[in-house]
């Protein structure tokens, strides 16, 4: 395993594409989250019934996107270029080659979370007291010490590490990078405006229990958690369901297939 998890990390540390994804991830995490923060606000004397950790953690939702997309190409990139029959060449149990990208990759999406993350809760902290959401008006600083805030922080940092991992076992089913890139992003977004259209209440939570981006982000939730379709932490285990699910196929195909 060491000798597969070093060749992983140098074949993504030595092409440009993962450097400049993950960097995209930060950035666009951080400033959509920013541009959420900065369309709100709490008028004086008005009730305002916000979830300000949530709202500040918005960004998350398009960068899953590119999360996605960094995660597809680790390994639809090899089989687009013939250069996965290397790999299992020189690494013939293909499980191992899996599971060493599986925790490369959740490596780098952790580490490009918590930079995503920081900055958009930091935008939060900065520019939510301007709009009015203060302590005056029962909004308290974000900050990562409180237990809440911790928990929809760290909890969205493992979120961006389920859809890699999600997106990793969909491209290692169907290879294309195309066709998995479509698969997730479906899974991701259809979920909820699927939920929207249906009209019976019931079919509609149940959709946003099993859906992986309406149930996983549930751990954003900080306040009127009775309300949520689904707990916190039972939400993101919904996600990381679909990734376990996903990545089982994934490596049992990878098993049964020729390269």
């Amino acid at each position: 395993m060491p000798a597969a998890l070093h060749a992983e990390w140098t074949k993504l540390r030595t092409v440009a594409g993962p450097a400049w994804l993950v960097a995209t991830v930060v950035t666009l995490t951080a400033a959509v989250s920013a541009l959420a923060v900065q369309a709100n606000s709490c008028p004086s004397g008005a009730v305002c019934a916000v979830d300000t950790t949530k709202l500040s953690l918005t960004g998350v939702q398009l960068g899953q996107a590119v999360v996605a997309v960094l995660a597809v190409l680790v390994i639809s990139n090899e089989y687009s270029t013939g250069m996965i029959r290397v790999t299992l060449a020189a690494m013939p149990r293909r499980t191992v080659v899996l599971g060493a990208k599986a925790a490369v990759l959740s490596a780098l999406v952790l580490a490009a979370g918590v930079l995503a993350v920081a900055g958009s809760l930091l935008a939060g902290r900065l520019i939510l007291p301007g709009h009015g959401f203060t302590p005056a008006h029962g909004f308290a600083l974000l900050s990562p010490g409180t237990p809440s805030v911790l928990r929809a922080a760290a909890g969205s940092v493992l979120y961006l590490a389920l859809i890699a991992l999600l997106s990793l076992g969909t491209a290692t089913i169907v290879r294309d990078s195309a066709v998995a890139i479509g698969i997730v992003l479906g899974l991701l977004y259809l979920f909820p405006i699927v939920a929207n259209v249906v009209g019976n209440e019931q079919w509609h939570r149940h959709l946003e229990q099993v859906g992986p981006m309406t149930a996983g982000l549930a751990i954003q939730a900080t306040t009127d958690l009775r309300s949520l379709p689904i707990g916190p932490w039972a939400g993101l285990g919904v996600l990381a369901a679909w990734a376990a699910g996903a990545l089982a196929v994934g490596g049992l195909l990878l098993r049964l297939r020729d390269a």
